[in-house]
């Protein structure tokens, strides 16, 4: 009841602020402009995430959640916030905002947040050692882009996430975790709450200041949620976050092999993929959420110890979004300078 009551108060704060967001976008100037590589055709105001953010901190004040590494995510959450809004704004170089998520990153780290360890099939374990420090930050850093990647429909990258949290709440409830359980279903009320306006037909997006700190919260839970677990430590967040992993994946191999800045944009991800196929915007995000659905059953699969299945489905649905990726990236696109470069490279 108690889990409950913070999914319906936070979703009734994000429903209530998202309005008001949009009104200060337009106010301030941070709005979306069409072009080419987007989807949508008319002016369209971002900022969204901050009623997402306002939502989750309102749930904070009245719930205040206990934890030891409360403090340090929050200031690494603000910071992700500040470059956000500012990208929102003014839109921030790529270079600055990889840089504000270093510090965000080292911030949860160096207050202990940290992968220590992997534990493997048949009892053995893998300790990272010296290692576990860049690890980490590798992990949250790319968490953090991977679900900004994403936000390329309306509702995407919004429900994609809610689908994570919901996953890792379940999972931190299953190993008594009241803190990760609390702030994850905190998060799913307020995102439910902003997809309300944010899915197809989008009345806002959310903008960097809500993918960036989505991105940023579920990467650091992920490890908050598993790192001490006697189950699968790594591969089980690596599982419910593995659709936006192997579309950034995919995109930063796609650029190095065109050596093309891994900043730089394109319309080759799995959602414009999709489209390309011939589905529909609704039902492309449908599709998509549907595998992120998947994904997370083969994490819970993970958790409940159940190896072989769980490795099978989680490799099932992984070669199902690369076909996909691969295929259908194929239709108006030509994919001959991709393979010429892998050939100079295997002659040599």
């Amino acid at each position: 009841m108690f889990y409950f009551t913070v999914v319906v108060l936070c979703f009734i704060i994000a429903l209530v602020l998202t309005p008001l967001v949009k009104k200060l976008a337009f106010l301030i100037g941070a709005t979306d402009q069409p072009n080419k590589r987007k989807i949508h055709q008319k002016i369209m105001p971002r900022l969204g995430g901050l009623a997402i953010i306002g939502s989750f901190i309102v749930g904070m004040v009245i719930f205040n959640p206990d934890g030891h590494y409360k403090w340090p995510m929050l200031i690494g959450a603000l910071l992700i916030m500040a470059i956000g809004i500012i990208d929102d704004m003014y839109q921030v170089s790529a270079r600055y905002k990889f840089f504000v998520q270093f510090i965000a990153a080292f911030i949860v780290v160096l207050n202990g947040v940290v992968m220590e360890f992997i534990n493997l099939p048949f009892g053995y374990t893998l300790e990272f050692g010296y290692l576990s420090i860049p690890i980490t930050v590798l992990w949250v850093v790319g968490i953090t882009n991977a679900i900004n990647l994403i936000d390329g429909l309306d509702g995407l990258a919004g429900g994609v996430s809610t689908i994570a949290l919901l996953t890792i709440s379940g999972l931190a409830i299953m190993l008594g975790d009241f803190f990760v359980a609390t702030i994850a279903f905190m998060l799913v009320g307020a995102t439910l709450g902003f997809l309300v306006f944010n899915f197809y037909p989008a009345k806002i997006f959310m903008g960097d200041t809500g993918a960036l700190f989505l991105g940023y919260m579920i990467g650091v839970l992920s490890i908050l949620g598993f790192k001490n677990a006697t189950i699968f430590s790594l591969i089980v967040p690596i599982a419910i976050l593995g659709v936006p992993i192997i579309d950034t994946l995919f995109a930063i191999v796609r650029r190095a092999a065109y050596k093309k800045p891994l900043y730089a944009p394109d319309k080759l991800h799995l959602h414009h993929c999709l489209l390309n196929l011939g589905f529909s915007h609704r039902q492309t995000v449908v599709l998509i959420y549907a595998m992120s659905a998947l994904f997370s059953v083969a994490a819970i699969l993970f958790s409940r110890s159940v190896m072989w299945g769980s490795t099978l489905l989680f490799f099932l649905v992984a070669i199902l979004v690369e076909l996909l990726i691969e295929l259908t990236g194929l239709v108006g696109y030509n994919y001959r300078p991709l393979l010429n470069a892998i050939g100079r490279h295997y002659r040599k």
